[in-house]
């Protein structure tokens, strides 16, 4: 009987009379026979990667989502607090522009002096705190968004319908307008003619009174 050696591995039995290749051969498939042990380890580390890969975008895509929209509300809530502020300042002073009026009657008339003077100027700081702005002077384009026409005239000196005269200012708040001007407008004469086309007809008058222009 013969005994077995330890400390060596068994080879596959390989006939005597078989090739060297034929024992690389066997040999080599004795070591595949262990390989994909490791490779399905790998495959399932990779697969488990690329869910938690997957599951992490998906979560990033729904923080960025969320985000967006906490930005978009507290621009609405802002916006609305701002639009609240304006339209309760503008209750208020609308309450306060017929006192603002008789505050303007009383400087264009020289009576605003002494002590009224002082509570007068006080008012008026105050109304610009609030974001009360006055606006309406003569001479600028009518426009009906701003302004209330009480009064229609015509006149040569003006080429479209013009502000002459500001019977009440107007006042806004930010882009609100409380109270249009209240004015007297003037427009162009009907059937006036530019000053360019009276200086043509007035050449061409003085020719034909001399007879034409003279001849070279």
């Amino acid at each position: 009987m013969t005994e077995e050696t330890p400390g060596f591995d068994e080879k596959p039995d390989v006939p005597s009379d078989a090739a060297p290749e034929d024992a690389a051969q066997a040999e080599s498939a004795d070591k595949a026979g262990s390989a994909p042990a490791g490779d399905v380890t790998d495959v399932g580390l990779q697969a488990q990667l690329d869910q938690v890969r997957t599951a992490l975008n998906e979560r990033t895509t729904d923080l960025q989502r969320l985000q967006a929209e906490y930005q978009n509300y507290r621009r609405r809530v802002e916006r609305d607090r701002v639009t609240v502020k304006e339209i309760a300042a503008a209750n208020l002073l609308s309450e306060l522009l017929p006192v603002l009026d008789d505050v303007g009657r009383a400087r264009e008339h020289g009576e605003l002096v002494g002590g009224f003077k002082s509570v007068a100027e006080s008012l008026e700081t105050v109304v610009a705190k609030l974001g009360l702005q006055q606006f309406g002077k003569e001479g600028e384009p009518f426009d009906p968004t701003i302004h209330e026409a009480l009064m229609h005239s015509y006149a040569p000196d003006v080429t479209e319908t013009t502000c002459v005269a500001i019977l009440q200012p107007g006042y806004r708040i930010g882009e609100r307008t409380i109270r249009p001007a209240r004015v007297a407008v003037a427009e162009p004469q009907p059937g006036a003619k530019s000053g360019s086309d009276d200086d043509v007809k007035g050449a061409t008058a003085s020719d034909e009174e001399s007879g034409g222009p003279d001849e070279g």
